[in-house]
């Protein structure tokens, strides 16, 4: 399941809720992360801009998902875009990750940033050879409730799974405008493995 609404366009019964001043729950999120784009930065520094802005306002996972959007058959994930910038800079997605999920090796089209926020994303991190033939295990990563990170093309190669018992929920900003690119992935990798760390 993905869903398509955006902050913006939220239907009666969307995750989006409303506080108690009428705002959104990602009102200040999406406020901080626009100042951190308009930094001007590289898209390193771009990255990390927004990491310090999602750290500041990391929301809990039912301020932004309804119960029905949290659940899923296991080994399945499911995305639910939040907001998309009117001028294309960047997009929210929040990422459900039931026990057993995972991605197949990719890296992506713009920078992103990620926070954990129930439960644990793995994240394996590969370098691709000079010759462009087979990738090296160069990490592991155990993103837990509350951490947050960022990354930036070229060097951004992984697999995220969720190997843990319970449901694992993450939100993802990536520096597009993914109602028009269509996904964060600029290619996947199905290569053979070198040696390991």
């Amino acid at each position: 399941m993905n869903t398509l609404a955006t902050h913006a366009g939220a239907q009666p019964g969307e995750p989006i809720t409303a506080e108690p001043d009428g705002t959104s729950s990602l009102d200040g999120l999406i406020g901080a992360v626009r100042e951190a784009v308009a930094r001007d930065g590289d898209w390193e520094r771009t990255a990390a801009f927004v990491a310090e802005a999602l750290r500041a306002h990391l929301p809990a996972p039912d301020e932004l998902l309804t119960a029905e959007q949290l659940a899923g058959a296991p080994g399945t994930s499911s995305g639910h875009r939040l907001h998309v910038e009117p001028d294309g800079s960047f997009s929210m997605v929040a990422i459900v990750w039931q026990p057993g999920a995972v991605t197949r090796v990719h890296d992506h089209v713009a920078w992103c940033v990620f926070g954990v926020l129930a439960g644990v994303e793995y994240e394996d991190v590969y370098a691709l050879a000079e010759d462009g033939a087979t990738l090296t295990l160069v990490g592991h990563n155990a993103n837990r409730t509350g951490e947050v990170s960022g990354f930036a093309p070229p060097g951004d190669i992984h697999r995220v799974r969720n190997s843990g018992d319970g449901t694992a929920v993450s939100l993802h900003i990536y520096g597009t405008d993914l109602s028009r690119v269509g996904s964060s992935v600029r290619r996947f990798y199905d290569l053979p493995t070198g040696a390991a760390l």
